[in-house]
Order: C-alpha cells, then sequence, then structure tokens
C-alpha cells in the first residue's frame, strides 16, 4: 500500500488542554499511543505532522517520524497539506489519512475501515461514524451528527453534518469521528477552497467540502473512540488505558 500516507497534525496550543499531546498516558506521550495505533493499521507509513519542537523530539524518541511545519496554520487539514509536500514531493502518496493525535483509543481496524469508501471512484473523502447509543449524546452540541443517505452495507453518503439533533423523526442518529481519507487530489482542492457559510456557522470545517459539491462517504463502524479535549477527557484515557495495560 506504497501509495497511502497516514498523517497526524500535533500541536501544544490546545485552549482547553495545553500541550495535550504530550500528556502522559500509561507512562507514554498522548500522541505517541495515536502513532502506535496508526502504524498497527498496516495501511501505510506514518508521520506526525507538527509545529512544535517537543512533540517532535517526543515522537523521535518512539523511533517514529515526524516532520515540522508552520506554526500559523489554521487547520489540521492545513498542516497535513504541508506536511505531505515534505514528506512526499513526488507525489507518490495517492491517499493521505488524517489522523487526529487526541485519540488515544482510536482502533487500527477503524483506521483501516476509513479507506473501504474510496473503492467507489465517485468519493472524493472518506471518514467514520457510529450509531449514537447514549440519550444524551442526541442533543449534545458537542456530538457532531452525520446525516447521510445509504450508499452500500454500513455506509452513508454524508448530505449533511451538524451540531444539531438530526435527521429528525425515528431512527438512528450518527456520532461522526473526525479522521479523513482524502485523496490527493482533493485534499490539494479542499485546502485551496476558502471557508465557507455553513463552515463558519457550524463550526465544522467539512461542511466546506459538501457546500464546494465534493463527495464525502461515511463508514459506519461500531464505537467512538475517546477524544481528548478536557482534563476530565484525559483522566477518562488515563483510566481506559492504564486498565487495559494492566490486563496485558
Amino acid at each position: 500500500m506504497a501509495d497511502i500516507l497516514i498523517l497526524i497534525p500535533a500541536r501544544m496550543a490546545s485552549t482547553r488542554l495545553p500541550g495535550k499531546p504530550l500528556a502522559e498516558i500509561a507512562g507514554v506521550p498522548m500522541i505517541v499511543h495515536v502513532l502506535r495505533r496508526a502504524q498497527a493499521a498496516g495501511i501505510g507509513p506514518v508521520v506526525v505532522a507538527t509545529d512544535s519542537h517537543e512533540i517532535f523530539a517526543a515522537v523521535d524518541k518512539s523511533g517514529g517520524r515526524a516532520v515540522m511545519t508552520r506554526a500559523d496554520h489554521l487547520s489540521g487539514s492545513d498542516r497535513i497539506f504541508e506536511a505531505l509536500g515534505k514528506v512526499d514531493p513526488g507525489g507518490g502518496a495517492k491517499i493521505v489519512v488524517n489522523v487526529q493525535g487526541d485519540l488515544p483509543t482510536l482502533k487500527p481496524a477503524d483506521i483501516a475501515a476509513s479507506l473501504k469508501p474510496l473503492a467507489d471512484a465517485a468519493v472524493d473523502i472518506a471518514t467514520l461514524a457510529a450509531e449514537i447509543t447514549k440519550a444524551g449524546e442526541r442533543t449534545n452540541p458537542n456530538v457532531v451528527k452525520v446525516v447521510g443517505t445509504p450508499a452500500g452495507p454500513a455506509r452513508l453518503r454524508a448530505l449533511y453534518f451538524t451540531r444539531a439533533t438530526a435527521p429528525s423523526g425515528d431512527g438512528p442518529l450518527y456520532h461522526h469521528i473526525g479522521l479523513y481519507a482524502f485523496r490527493r487530489a482533493a485534499l490539494e482542492r479542499f485546502v485551496k477552497l476558502p471557508p465557507s457559510p455553513l463552515e463558519q456557522r457550524e463550526k465544522l470545517e467539512q461542511l466546506r467540502a459538501l457546500e464546494a459539491g465534493m463527495r464525502i462517504d461515511v463508514e459506519i463502524v461500531d464505537t467512538v473512540p475517546l477524544g481528548v479535549d478536557t482534563p476530565e477527557d484525559l483522566e477518562t484515557a488515563r483510566a481506559m488505558l492504564e486498565r487495559r495495560t494492566d490486563d496485558g
């Protein structure tokens, strides 16, 4: 799978949890947990894209690869696009997987599953979602929902992403998981687009692609990984992964 590259954007300047990529979980920095899970997916090389020398050093110490990027990027997508040009200037990678650096419980199999929708040549970007099973998440604006139409077994074609409870009526709701597999050409087009009206209103970057007519398909997986955004999330991640380490 030499044509697939996994890039993990990571920066220190988190508003709610500064320095979180280096937060220790079970004796290992969080970014290294994510790196190892991405490596375990077995789909291609993995590189961390960062503006922090401390993150670079932590990845390097773990035996992983990192690349330095500018500090002024507004999004992870912009950061990985810069990193792509440095890591693969010859254009060998045709698919670029953007894995967020704050998902230390992400399953390697789910990273691999994100590629499945790209078997359809009409799909520009692939991502993941899981059915919402907790009642409180249906109305929680911090839980991004994907509204889509069936495009195959365990797959949706995304029509919209929203923080609202949608769609209405009977039936499942789906919790979007912020991992994206881009065709290289789609990533290049995406980062050159200006922020779109719905993107700015919902504060959801993926709406820019939909508003530009790009196709996003969603692979449905079983569970939502823990995203670490707050000190409370960090303690939950520590409890989960330390318990897993203790259990062998």
